[in-house]
Formats: C-alpha cells, sequence, structure tokens
C-alpha cells in the first residue's frame, strides 16, 4: 500500500528481523484483540445490559449505535488498519473494500441468495416485513462484527502467521474468529447465553469467516451477517420492533452505512495497492530431455 507517495515496508511473508516477533504480535494480535473486548464491554453497557434489543427501547437507538458500533466497532478498527496498511501487512483487497462494481455484484448476489432463504427459512413464518426490520434492526451490530471480528482481528491474525504460508494463515484466520463471534453473543440481550448459543454462534462465525476470506467483501459480508443474526436472534427481539421500521432503526442503520461508505471513498482516495513484479528465475539454457 501507498500513501501520499511513500512505499510500504517490508512484506510479513518474510522473516521477522531478530527482536520484532513480540512487537509484531502485539501490533497485529493483542492490539485487535483489546479492541475486541473493548467493543464487547460497551456493546454489554449499551445494549446487552440494558435489553436493548428484547425490551423494546428505541430511544437508546442511536447512542448504542453510534458509540459502540460506528466509534468503537468501525472507526477505531480503521485506525489500526491504516498503520497496518504502511509496515505493508494488510492491503485494500485483504480487509475486504473493493471497486464498486465488484461490490455491487458481490452485494447483489448476497441479497439474492439471502432472499431465497428467507422464503424457505423465515422464522417469522410469511411476514417478511417482521425479516426486514429485525435485518435494519441489527445492521449496525453486524457491520461492528464484521469489522472488528474479520476486517481488523482475522486479517492481522493471518498477517501474522502469513510467514508460515498460507496454508497455515487461512484455518488459523477462520478458526480464531469464528471463536470470538461465537463469544460475542454473549453479551447480546437477544441471547440467552450457555453452551448452545455459543455452540450456534461460533457454527454461524466459521460460515461467515469462509465467506468473507472467500470474497473479501466487507458490503457483503455485512448483509450476511445480519441476515445470519436475524436467525440467531429472533426469539429474543421483542415483537414492537417487528412491524414498520421506526425512525430510529432506519436512522442507526442508514447512519452505519454512510459511515462506511465514507471510510471507504476515503481509503481508496488515498491509498492504493499495488502489484509488485515478481521475477522470474533465469533459464538455463539446457533443452528437455
Amino acid at each position: 500500500m501507498t500513501a501520499a507517495g511513500e512505499t510500504t515496508g517490508a512484506a510479513r511473508g518474510d522473516a521477522a528481523p531478530d527482536g520484532q516477533g513480540g512487537a509484531n504480535g502485539i501490533r497485529l494480535v493483542l492490539i485487535p484483540l483489546i479492541i475486541w473486548a473493548a467493543w464487547l464491554i460497551e456493546t454489554f453497557l449499551l445494549e446487552g445490559n440494558r435489553h436493548l434489543f428484547s425490551r423494546a427501547d428505541p430511544g437508546g437507538l442511536p447512542g448504542y449505535t453510534i458509540i459502540a458500533c460506528i466509534l468503537t466497532g468501525t472507526i477505531v478498527p480503521v485506525f489500526i488498519i491504516l498503520r497496518s496498511f504502511l509496515t505493508g501487512d494488510v492491503n485494500m483487497f485483504q480487509i475486504g473494500f473493493r471497486t464498486p462494481g465488484r461490490v455491487l455484484s458481490a452485494c447483489l448476489g448476497t441479497l439474492i441468495a439471502g432472499y431465497c432463504a428467507v422464503i424457505l427459512l423465515n422464522p417469522f413464518g410469511t411476514d417478511r416485513i417482521a425479516f426486514g426490520s429485525a435485518f435494519l434492526l441489527l445492521l449496525p451490530t453486524a457491520l461492528a462484527s464484521v469489522m472488528v471480528c474479520w476486517v481488523l482481528t482475522g486479517t492481522h491474525v493471518q498477517a501474522y502467521v502469513r510467514q508460515d504460508g498460507s496454508r497455515v494463515s487461512i484455518p488459523v484466520g477462520v478458526v480464531s474468529t469464528a471463536l470470538i463471534f461465537g463469544l460475542s453473543s454473549l453479551v447480546h440481550s437477544t441471547m440467552a447465553g450457555g453452551p448452545d448459543t455459543v455452540s450456534w454462534s461460533v457454527a454461524a462465525g466459521l460460515g461467515l469467516a469462509l465467506f468473507f476470506f472467500s470474497i473479501r467483501d466487507v458490503y457483503a459480508t455485512t448483509i450476511a451477517a445480519a441476515g445470519t443474526g436475524v436467525f440467531l436472534n429472533s426469539r429474543g427481539i421483542d415483537p414492537a420492533y417487528l412491524g414498520s421500521p421506526g425512525p430510529e432503526v432506519v436512522f442507526s442503520a442508514a447512519f452505519s452505512l454512510a459511515v462506511l461508505a465514507g471510510i471507504h471513498w476515503y481509503l481508496f482516495r488515498n491509498y492504493t495497492t499495488l502489484a509488485v513484479p515478481v521475477a522470474k528465475p533465469a533459464a538455463t539454457g539446457e533443452s528437455p530431455r
């Protein structure tokens, strides 16, 4: 990645110099986990502890969205990612910010698949408005989950273990992010807690991790995470949220997406991923036998 004409540091595939392994571990693993923990605490205080989703409190949605989902769950991870751009640990492709055409096609495909799932498996029966309202309600949480668990933690954990090859980095990234996503379910008011809750959430996290690392698109993964959240949390959402979406729900969802689009615009305006040509081995001049 480059910013303002500067070049980046060495790729993570190179062996770290002596004494740098611990520093890389702090920067690529510990700091993302600290941000994840801070996001969990804020989510518990502003949503789980107040039963924001299980007991209708539309007035609390904007505060929860702005503080936990946008500031800590979306903007803070971007500051860490910017540093990793300059050191060459991650790039725009890896964090899932793609070209507009690629984003549109990925989102369209995800929405079509999701709509088919709703037709066949809607937890609210034939009430698609209820599903749509629940989807909008959970969209800011889904965006923060994707940004913290995969865009930040997943890509940085992969960068840390990438020196051992993609055969190691991919499964480590999938499993580690599925676990932290599953543990995140314990702080939400719509989840009852216990082994079954965590198991289902970890299973969902595995699917979402494979989805993100396969298509590398933050928008499409957010759509998938919000839809998955509706299926996992449908029994815990207060029915008052399931009619036509209120202005607080619409504002929270729209504002979250607007912030994501603004971040996307800023990154594309200021950072570029450059392909570095790899030298081919010189020919030996020997003819095949």
